[in-house]
């Protein structure tokens, strides 16, 4: 399909998603996200594009911005900044999505581009990125963020960067966890995160992720379905499969 907002690309097991609205700053528009639920239910699919399960989702932006958020002029133009349910829900899709979400950062993130990359799975910076909340400015606050925003990087952190409404350096949202690497040149360190992603198979994704979705991080609490997520996992027969496989073979799982 060809995409009014995004640019899109399939290879392999990788599904790149550029957002393609220059003149605005990518900024988010009902269009937007009617396009980009599309591609992650292409994603999801078990198929994917070609025939290959996608394993591996690739959001990006600009070099000088990556996105500024919600399209003013459409809050503008319609009194109105319509239901925010099916962004929020698009967000929940890169979170717990069967695959590993990537966001490349390489220039300005504001406000509801902030919610993209804190419901990605990994984000790369690179080290002349920013990220602000401007919100409360407005007179607004980033509701549907925030719950994304405090899984990452914590709630007073979180309520910390609203209040501020500045700008947060690259260094400072890997400092923060916002972030998992900076680097000079992104684009490189993403292919270095690729040549390790491409060896996780579809199924252990989808698993891995539902259970994480679910674990509190408190032992006692997270104690049965832990338990229950072990005993699953030794008890696949294609995991089993590979295990044996690679005690007498010496091979892993993705070699032939």
């Amino acid at each position: 399909m060809s995409y009014e907002t995004l640019k899109v690309s399939f290879k392999d097991s990788l599904c790149r998603i550029a957002f393609d609205r220059p003149d605005v700053g990518n900024a988010i528009n009902a269009p937007m996200i009617r396009e980009l639920g599309h591609v992650l239910e292409v994603c999801a699919g078990a198929e994917g594009q070609d025939g290959k399960p996608v394993t591996v989702v690739v959001i990006e932006g600009g070099e000088e911005v990556f996105c500024a958020g919600g399209d003013f002029e459409a809050v503008t133009e319609n009194g109105s900044a319509g239901d925010p349910a099916p962004l929020y829900d698009l967000w929940l899709k890169l979170a717990q999505g069967p695959f590993v979400t990537v966001a490349l950062v390489k220039g300005r993130v504001n406000a509801g581009g902030v919610g993209f990359v804190a419901a990605s799975d990994i984000v790369i910076a690179g080290k002349t990125a920013s990220f602000s909340l401007s919100e409360l400015l407005f007179g607004l606050f980033p509701a549907c963020v925030l719950p994304f925003l405090i899984a990452r990087i914590g709630k007073q952190r979180a309520h910390y960067m609203t209040l501020m409404t500045k700008p947060v350096t690259a260094a400072d949202a890997l400092a923060s966890g916002l972030v998992d690497v900076t680097a000079d040149d992104a684009e490189a360190a993403l292919r270095q995160h690729l040549a390790r992603l491409r060896h996780l198979g579809r199924p252990a994704i989808a698993r891995y992720k539902a259970y994480l979705a679910g674990c509190s991080g408190d032992p006692v609490q997270d104690r049965s379905a832990a338990l229950e997520a072990n005993r699953a996992v030794f008890s696949d027969p294609v995991v089993l499969a590979g295990i044996r496989r690679y005690v007498t073979d010496l091979k892993f799982p993705w070699e032939e």
